[in-house]
């Protein structure tokens, strides 16, 4: 069984940064694209950053500048470093990735699949 575990959530005030880690964890093969998204409420669901195995990068226009994705791959982990942060980047926090995964009685057989963390809330607030 994969999974995909958020941290780093919390409140700040404007102007202020935090950095948000995701990791995965599960009889994994590879990991492909990574990617943070997130939800406003009474939004919908929108890409923040994605990065792929090779390390490129795809940003919304409106976290350009201010937020940095990296990856570590030898631990299978995401990270988001999120600067200058706004009133309108109050969201909850959803990691996914692309992943090649083992599964079976004897883990002798491969399946690819996205996955979902369950969120990790960022207000940014005085």
């Amino acid at each position: 069984q994969v999974q995909l575990v958020e941290s780093g959530g919390g409140l700040v005030e404007p102007g202020g940064s935090l950095r948000l880690s995701c990791a995965a964890s599960g009889s994994i093969v590879k990991i492909n694209n990574m990617g943070w998204y997130r939800q406003a409420a009474g939004k919908e669901r929108e890409l923040v950053a994605s990065i792929t195995g090779g390390g490129s990068t795809v940003y919304v226009d409106s976290v350009k500048g201010r937020f940095i994705i990296s990856r570590d791959n030898a631990k299978n982990a995401v990270f988001l470093q999120m600067d200058s942060l706004k009133s309108e980047d109050t969201a909850v926090y959803f990691c996914s990735a692309d992943i090649l995964f083992r599964f079976g009685l004897y883990l002798d057989r491969q399946d690819r699949h996205g996955f979902w963390g369950r969120g990790t809330q960022v207000t940014v607030s005085s």
